[in-house]
């Protein structure tokens, strides 16, 4: 690791933390500044306590012990009124000690609950771009173990770190009031070992850095394999797959032990550097006093001799809490990323709403530059004009597109995997923003339409289908939450699916889950259709809305679904060449070019591209 790595790691933490503190503070105040005065008091009443056992010595139990020798009647009460002080001191300790553990606990769980709100809401306003960069394991492994690390380190890492940093100011400071000689002394001793602490502290927390990381790959790639388990099983790829598993299992392995093996040996090591100072003390204290070399009591040995206990205790775990801070830092540092993502950004200001006095009619609300508000009637004229994109700088994906969708009318994008086809309809609804050229929706720009009112006068059918936990009737309202029940009978009845629901024990009610539970994927297909139905918006886009459907099925699709079209302007995205022959416009594409354009018949006697593919003579890949 070279120099610049460790200060950019370092000037992460340092960022992380302060951002983290900050949102500790403003979480709940009252709480945090209640939890650093408790901590405060169990740190300084434990050294007090400590400090007392001086008094207790040379006050209390010394002029005991000498009444006893010259037999004298003992007189007990001094003794037990000093016990009942010390205890008072502990007792406070132990209060506060509670108090903040207790607060601290309750706190990290409000940090948590703010966290994953202001992830997931933010996550919610992230470009399509950011999931397709993102491997969604590691995006799941944000919300569960960097959070995890992050409630660790507030509810137990950082009140530990700070109540043995103030221990230790305190202890300190006690020794220098009890014996500046044997504090010294102490400091010589434990100095030699600085050294070893160092080197352990430094590997242990980049090796925990590291562990975040290669947790967060392991689980991404545990994403992927569960995502194609079919198809693992389908080809046969159980060994590969299971030998890519051992690989990231492997390196998280080597990480998790080398940050776990540096910071388990350190405590232990700093234990017996405090046992073998204890030691120390107790010779060399013991031959100062008994030689008068300095002013030293039995009572200050005592005292010093816990202290010296109390001296090597709070650093060792110190070290130890700082290998939990840095894990959870390189964790809340994964989150920040997050949250730091540039959500969509959004400058339109044309917005839609239903037209009033029109059933089923809406309006384009166009802000005029006098202030009034212009209606213009939604009729999904929708153009192209000379569109070039990429996704990635430098790495073109659509030349020169340029496409005059009328209102109503039925547009068929053709081609092979990778033409072009989905970008298309991608572009449409700014899913991604083009590189050159305009689309405009009804002679209005679509930069300058608000992005959700946009996205709510389009309806879409992807090919892969996703539905949500609920009943079947909450999924198909998902396209329209204000739906009646009538609205979704007939929504499904236009799309078919009506037939197999009413195969179901619970019929509409029945209950799925995010994968469709027991449901066929061209069931899945069919109440994705039914839910663009009951949008009933102005345009419709279908990319390989009926792949998963058979032959049959699609042909009773396809007649319910041109009853829904008639009168919007509509993209279907077909490799089934069947489905699009009735369209009005038919768009050829390779690798990004528009190369046919025409009806069907059109493009047929053109004996091209589209030709070819109608009659066999090639095939789309």
């Amino acid at each position: 690791m070279n120099q610049t790595n460790t200060n950019q790691i370092k000037g992460h933490r340092s960022q992380t933390l302060k951002r983290l503190l900050k949102l500790v503070l403003t979480t709940s105040p009252w709480m945090f500044i209640i939890s650093i005065i408790s901590i405060i008091l169990a740190a300084a009443s434990n050294v007090i306590g400590t400090l007392f056992i001086e008094k207790l010595i040379n006050n209390y139990i010394t002029p005991l012990v000498k009444q006893v020798q010259n037999h004298q009647s003992p007189n007990y009460g001094p003794l037990a009124y000093a016990i009942a002080v010390m205890f008072g001191i502990y007792a406070i300790g132990f209060i506060a000690n509670y108090l903040f553990n207790m607060l601290m606990g309750v706190l990290a769980q409000k940090v948590q609950y703010r966290v994953r709100n202001d992830m997931f809401t933010h996550m919610e306003s992230l470009p399509i771009a950011y999931f397709d960069q993102n491997d969604y394991g590691d995006i799941m492994s944000r919300y569960t173990n960097d959070i995890d690390t992050l409630m660790q380190m507030i509810s137990q890492s950082i009140p530990q770190f700070t109540n043995s940093f103030l221990s230790l100011v305190f202890v300190i400071s006690a020794m220098f009031i009890l014996s500046w000689q044997l504090t010294i002394f102490s400091f010589i001793v434990f100095a030699l070992s600085f050294g070893i602490v160092r080197y352990l502290t430094k590997k242990s927390s980049y090796y925990f850095s590291v562990q975040q990381k290669k947790l967060g790959e392991i689980n991404g790639y545990n994403e992927e394999m569960l995502n194609g388990l079919k198809v693992i099983k389908v080809f046969s790829h159980e060994p590969e797959s299971k030998a890519g598993f051992e690989k990231y299992n492997e390196q998280l392995r080597i990480a998790s032990g080398n940050a776990n093996t540096f910071a388990t040996i350190l405590f232990p090591i700093m234990g017996n550097i405090g046992n073998l100072l204890y030691v120390l003390i107790a010779f060399v204290g013991g031959a100062v006093a008994i030689n008068n070399w300095a002013p030293l009591t039995l009572g200050a040995i005592a005292s010093f001799l816990q202290l010296s206990k109390q001296f090597s205790m709070p650093i060792a775990q110190i070290s130890q809490q700082l290998n939990s801070i840095v894990m959870a830092l390189a964790g809340a540092h994964r989150i920040f990323q997050l949250e730091d993502e540039a959500s969509e950004t959004d400058t339109g200001n044309v917005t839609i709403s239903k037209n009033k006095k029109v059933e089923g009619a809406w309006n384009w609300n166009v802000p005029q530059k006098d202030g009034s508000i212009k209606e213009v009637p939604v009729r999904g004229h929708i153009v192209f004009n000379h569109v070039n994109f990429s996704y990635v700088p430098g790495h073109q994906i659509l030349y020169d597109i340029s496409i005059n969708a009328k209102p109503g009318m039925k547009v068929a994008l053709v081609g092979e995997t990778g033409a072009g086809k989905t970008t298309i309809s991608n572009m449409l609804n700014r899913f991604y923003e083009i590189d050159s050229g305009t689309i405009t929706y009804d002679g209005i720009e679509i930069d300058n339409i608000k992005k959700d009112d946009l996205r709510q006068s389009l309806s879409i059918v992807l090919q892969e289908t996703h539905l949500f936990t609920g009943t079947i009737m909450d999924n198909i309202r998902f396209g329209n939450p204000d739906a009646s029940d009538d609205e979704v009978y007939q929504a499904a009845r236009l799309s078919h699916a009506d037939e197999f629901i009413h195969e179901l024990e619970d019929g509409y009610e029945t209950v799925i889950d995010g994968d469709g539970g027991d449901l066929s994927q061209g069931q899945m297909q069919l109440l994705s259709i039914a839910r663009a139905m009951i949008a009933d918006e102005p345009v419709m886009i279908l990319d390989e809305a009926t792949s998963s459907i058979d032959t049959r099925t699609e042909k009773m699709v396809q007649a319910g679904m041109d009853n829904l079209l008639a009168g919007r302007t509509s993209f279907v995205i077909a490799h089934r060449l069947s489905t699009i022959v009735n369209s009005d416009l038919i768009l050829v594409l390779d690798h990004g070019h528009i190369i046919e354009s025409g009806n069907h018949d059109e493009l047929l006697a053109k004996k091209g591209y589209y030709y070819e593919l109608y009659t066999g003579k090639k095939e789309i890949q």
